[in-house]
């Protein structure tokens, strides 16, 4: 059975991804790994052979387990791919009507990305984002990347202790009061099958935006809404909200 991670939040909460969710970016990942998997076979050697494509949070946790002198260039590898696609960042249609119809819905928002800090918040400046955003969690506050759910720690972590002792800058609880169906006080929207292990292993449920499906069966995750237009999240969150079904 899944851990229900979302007991005892003080407010119900809307988390986005980042990156082809709320915002554009030319960012490939894959490109990353490749980059990153080169930099550690020419340090230690090959790499055990596999059918798959190593990925970024995989070629991490090798470097921390087996080499790690090398994670902190693998990581300055990372933050050059993501700084070059951060200069070319575009605000996703619907973003900010999906954020501020969150907040009218009765929801909390939060950012759940693997980017880094130091990258992510000028970019949700620059792009108009910020001020919708009651809190933002990047890699720098995370044990482990997204598919695993150490994210949702910390942002259950926020809405639940620093609300509930009336610490902090994030919103009070009164004006937070949405609940999905069945009471849930919290969903994940993202684009893709990461965004949705991440939140089923939470044990949150799962808001695909323009995710292929393909990728959702491999990976079997079942989203509780399929939505190729980010502005209808608002009208979706209020059409269920408060325990309709």
């Amino acid at each position: 059975m899944v851990a229900r991670l979302w007991y005892g939040l003080s407010v119900a909460v809307c988390v986005f991804d980042l990156d082809h969710t709320l915002i554009q970016t030319p960012l490939d990942l894959t490109a990353m790994a490749v980059d990153m998997r080169a930099l550690i076979e020419a340090a230690s050697g090959p790499l055990p052979a596999r059918h798959e494509r190593y990925r970024v949070g995989e070629l991490i946790a090798y470097c921390r387990s087996q080499a790690p002198a090398l994670e902190s260039a693998a990581w300055d590898l990372a933050l050059d791919h993501e700084r070059r696609a951060m200069e070319a960042a575009t605000l996703e249609s619907g973003a900010l009507a999906a954020l501020e119809g969150a907040r009218r819905a009765g929801f909390a928002t939060a950012l759940w990305t693997n980017n880094a800090r130091a990258l992510t918040l000028p970019a949700l400046e620059r792009l108009g984002l910020a001020g919708d955003l009651d809190l933002v969690v990047t890699r720098d506050d995370m044990r482990a990347l997204k598919p695993d759910p150490d994210g949702w720690r910390v942002i259950s972590e926020h809405f639940r202790g620093r609300l509930a002792g009336g610490t902090g800058s994030a919103p009070t609880a009164p004006h937070f009061s949405g609940r999905l169906a069945g009471g849930t006080p919290a969903v994940v929207v993202g684009d893709s099958w990461v965004d949705g292990v991440a939140a089923a292993a939470a044990g949150v449920p799962f808001i695909a935006y323009r995710a292929r499906q393909a990728d959702l069966d491999r990976w079997k995750v079942t989203p509780i809404a399929l939505l190729a237009d980010l502005a209808l999240l608002p009208a979706w969150l209020e059409a269920r909200g408060n325990g309709r079904p």
